[in-house]
């Protein structure tokens, strides 16, 4: 096995080990429909905020969602192309219906304003 090999070797088993958890692997398959902010994922998974940020902690640190501020919120985003397939195709194989609606799941922002 060369280097590269092991390199996507290692991306494989740290994207599977994270994805092993029930409750990492809802939080991506809520973010795979979309960005939302903390309190929404809170509601849709049913964790606590700090049970919540203690599983985005370990997802931001494997590199597979990303943060944005949006006014005086966090609103977290799958950052992993790769974790993104294996959520759609994991979601094809187990999930029935339509996938959630998000569009309530981010915070509202003031407008902008133009001068």
């Amino acid at each position: 096995m060369n280097d590269s090999d092991g390199r996507h070797i290692r991306s494989a088993a740290r994207l599977l080990k994270a994805i092993a958890n029930e409750r990492r692997l809802s939080i991506l398959c809520h973010l795979a429909h979309g960005e939302m902010c903390v309190g929404a994922l809170v509601a849709a998974i049913g964790l606590s905020q700090s049970a919540l940020s203690q599983h985005l902690a370990r997802l931001r640190a494997d590199g597979l969602v990303r943060t944005r501020r949006v006014g005086h919120s966090i609103v977290y985003a799958l950052a992993s192309t790769e974790a993104a397939a294996v959520i759609e195709v994991l979601q094809g194989l187990y999930c029935d219906g339509p996938p959630p609606d998000h569009s309530s799941a981010l915070p509202s922002s003031p407008p902008e304003t133009r001068t």
